[in-house]
C-alpha cells in the first residue's frame, strides 16, 4: 500500500493522491493500487515557521509519527508533498526516528527524486530555477544538492523572496494556503514575476519547489521555460517502488 503524509498544505495530499491515480495504469476501479491518506494538519507544525526559529518542536516528530500510523495501516512505502519538510534539519530527524521505531516502511525522498528525474529527462539542462517558501530558500533544499550534481541554480534575489514569493503561499488574504480554490490572481502574479526574473538570469528550467505552486500552474511550462513539478515525481516514484507495472510511461 501506498502512505501519503496530509496535512502539510491545505490541498497538497490530495494533489499527491491525485497524481498517483493520474499515473496508474487501469481500466477499473479495482485496477488502481491501494493507498491511504492520512491528513492531521493540526499536529504538523508549520516548517518554515520553525527552520526560522518561530516554533520549537520540530514537526519532524509529528510526522515520523503519522508515516509510522501510516505503516500501522499497511503502507509499504511513503511520501511527504511537502519541500520544506525535506529540509536536512526535518527530513533527517523523521528518518532518524523511523529507524529508532525500527519502521521498514520505505521512506522516499522528494527533492532526490525530483533531482534524479531531471538527469534523466533533461540532461541537457545544466542551469536551473527553483521557486519556493523561505524555509526551502533558506535552507538551500534544493540549491545544495544541486550544486553537488553540478548545475547552475538561480533563486529569486532575498527582496523578491519576501516581498512577492514567500507572500504567494502564505499571505493571509491572498496566499495560496489561505485561498486554494480557486488560486487568487495577485498569487499568481507574483510567482509569475520570480518566474520572469528566473528566465531573465537564464533559468533553463524552473522547480516549483513548494507543493502549492503547482497548483497555480498546472501545466508543463510558464512563458516558455519548461517547469517541473516534484509532486508529480514523487507520485510517479511511489507508484514505481509499489508496483513498477503499473506506472504509466511519461
Amino acid at each position: 500500500m501506498i502512505g501519503i503524509v496530509g496535512g502539510v498544505g491545505p490541498y497538497a495530499g490530495l494533489d499527491l493522491l491525485k497524481k498517483v491515480f493520474d499515473s496508474t495504469v487501469a481500466n477499473s476501479d479495482q485496477e488502481h493500487l491501494e493507498t491511504i491518506l492520512l491528513s492531521l494538519p493540526g499536529q504538523i507544525n508549520d516548517r518554515t515557521e520553525y527552520l526560522e526559529g518561530r516554533v520549537k518542536e520540530n514537526p519532524a516528530i509529528a510526522i515520523s509519527e503519522i508515516i509510522l500510523r501510516l505503516h500501522d495501516s499497511g503502507a509499504t512505502v511513503a511520501g511527504i508533498p511537502c519541500n520544506t519538510a525535506h529540509s536536512k534539519k526535518i527530513f533527517d530527524k523523521i528518518t532518524a526516528l523511523l529507524k529508532a521505531q525500527n519502521s521498514t516502511v520505505k521512506l522516499l525522498n522528494m527533492i532526490e527524486e525530483t533531482i534524479l528525474f531531471i538527469s534523466e529527462y533533461h540532461s541537457t539542462i545544466s542551469r536551473i530555477g527553483v521557486l519556493s517558501t523561505t524555509g526551502t530558500y533558506n535552507s538551500k533544499v534544493y540549491e545544495l544538492p544541486l550544486k553537488e550534481r553540478g548545475y547552475t541554480v538561480v533563486t529569486p534575489t532575498r527582496k523578491m523572496q519576501d516581498e512577492l514569493i514567500h507572500p504567494a503561499i502564505y499571505h493571509p488574504v491572498y496566499g495560496i494556503k489561505t485561498v486554494t480554490n480557486p488560486i487568487s490572481q495577485t498569487a499568481i502574479d507574483n510567482l509569475l514575476e520570480g518566474v520572469a526574473y528566473l528566465k531573465k538570469e537564464g533559468a533553463e528550467l524552473i522547480i516549483l519547489g513548494c507543493t502549492e505552486i503547482p497548483l497555480a500552474f498546472p501545466g508543463k511550462e510558464i512563458d516558455g521555460v519548461a517547469t517541473i513539478d516534484p509532486t508529480l515525481i514523487l507520485a510517479r516514484a511511489l507508484i514505481h517502488n509499489f508496483n513498477p507495472g503499473k506506472l504509466k510511461p511519461f
